[in-house]
């Protein structure tokens, strides 16, 4: 796309930024199919995807734009092969993906509770843009409130969502605690 580029030393920045600060979400978007993209570029940019481990990745196919210079590159890339370059970055991202979310079972991570359900809440992580990206999903937590800010240990993962429980504060598991055996003697 004519914009320049230097993959190694992107990725070097990448890892010194990480050593600053190892919480480092990281997004991008790619365009797959740009006129001249070769298998051998494609294959390159999963590579380098396998290297940078983003934390979150959007992908689109080139798509020819009135006015725009690319409308006359030489290579354009059939239809077919966009869709099948698009469903295997994808497919690759989700990998990559769902091993960053798995590294954080166990972890408690800060919460802001988007919706609440009748089966329980929906929460976001600050590395999280609304409707774009993953949830939190806090199963039979219905007396949080949108817009509640909490912290939540996460217990699982899968491609692009955690599950989690809220870590509660010690006075308030002990009050809890106290509920559940008192009701319990019943």
């Amino acid at each position: 796309m004519r914009r320049p580029g230097n993959q190694e030393r992107t990725l070097e920045r990448i890892e010194s930024w990480r050593e600053i600060c190892p919480e480092l979400a990281i997004r991008s978007t790619f365009i797959v199919g740009f006129p001249g993209e070769t298998e051998e570029d494609f294959t390159r940019l999963l590579a380098w995807l396998s290297a940078a481990k983003l934390s979150r990745v959007g992908c689109f196919k080139y798509e020819n734009v009135d006015g725009a210079a690319a409308n006359e590159f030489p290579g354009t890339v059939p239809e077919e092969v966009k869709q099948a370059r698009y469903d295997r970055l994808m497919q690759h991202q989700q990998a990559i993906s769902a091993e960053l979310l798995a590294a954080r079972i166990g972890k408690t991570i800060e919460v802001l509770v988007d919706e609440v359900y009748a089966e329980g809440a929906i929460a976001r992580s600050h590395w999280d843009a609304p409707r774009i990206d993953g949830d939190v999903y806090l199963p039979d937590e219905t007396r949080l409130k949108p817009g509640d800010r909490l912290q939540v240990r996460v217990y699982s993962s899968d491609e692009y969502d955690w599950w989690a429980k809220p870590v509660r504060a010690k006075a308030e598991h002990l009050k809890l605690k106290g509920t559940l055996s008192r009701s319990s003697r019943r």
